[in-house]
């Protein structure tokens, strides 16, 4: 018995040691890939729309965006999942929340690859 209570106590640390690491990791990736964001965004408000369209299919600019969005999003779901755990107390409701959270950011992500792939 208390073997099994040892083996789920260093799982459940594991976990949360993972989960913790990929929050500082989608954090750190975000930081640079933000700053591509911005210029993009600058370019949406300001140039004409043939050059907008000219920088973002550059497949450097799209693999940033790409990666920005899934980074986002991931990173987003994460944090939420983080908010369920600690302020839902209905393990039953908690575990539905984030599985709802999860598949959310999932189909927000497709849908946001799907539009950009369907610019080229």
């Amino acid at each position: 018995m208390i073997n099994k209570l040892s083996i789920m106590r260093n799982s459940i640390a594991q976990s949360a040691t993972k989960h913790w690491l990929m929050q500082r990791i989608t954090a750190v990736i975000l930081i640079p890939l933000t700053f591509k964001l911005i210029v993009f965004l600058d370019l949406c408000t300001n140039a004409p729309y043939q050059q907008t369209m000219d920088w973002l299919k550059s497949p450097l600019n799209t693999l940033c965006v790409e990666v920005w969005l899934i980074a986002a999003f991931y990173h987003a779901a994460l944090g939420l999942q983080v908010v369920a755990e600690d302020y839902v107390g209905n393990q039953e409701l908690q575990a539905m929340i984030i599985k709802v959270i999860n598949l959310s950011f999932l189909f927000l992500t497709v849908v946001a690859l799907f539009f950009i792939f369907r610019i080229f």
